[in-house]
C-alpha cells in the first residue's frame, strides 16, 4: 500500500478469486479503517471470479457505511470482461471503458 496526498492507494495483484479473496478483504479493511480515501489498483489482477465480484461489492458498501471513499481504478482486461458478462460495469462510479471488440 502507498499513501500519497492522503489517498491510500492499494494495489491487487494475480487472482482476485475465492482462494485469495480473505487475504484482500483484510487488507482492504485495514485500509479502510486508516485511511479515509482508498484506491484500489486492479491493473494486475490476472484473474478474477464471483467471489472478487462479492468482494468488490461488499467493500464498497462497507466504506459508505464508514463514510469513506473507496475507487477502484485501472480495471484489467480480466475484470472488465467479468464486470461486462456480469451487466454490472457501471455499478462502481468510475468510467469504465471497453475496448471496441473487433
Amino acid at each position: 500500500m502507498k499513501e500519497k496526498d492522503q489517498i491510500t492507494r492499494m494495489d491487487i495483484e494475480g487472482e482476485l478469486s475465492i482462494f485469495t479473496a480473505a487475504a484482500i478483504r483484510e487488507r482492504l479493511l485495514d485500509s479502510l479503517a486508516d485511511g479515509a480515501e482508498i484506491e484500489v489498483d486492479l491493473s494486475k489482477v490476472s484473474e478474477i471470479d464471483c467471489a472478487g465480484v462479492q468482494l468488490m461489492v461488499a467493500a464498497q458498501r462497507e466504506a459508505t457505511a464508514r463514510s469513506k471513499s473507496l475507487r477502484f481504478v485501472s480495471y484489467s482486461p480480466a475484470v472488465l470482461e467479468l464486470l461486462d458478462l456480469c451487466g454490472i460495469s457501471g455499478h462502481f462510479g468510475d468510467p469504465v471503458q471497453f475496448r471496441a471488440q473487433a
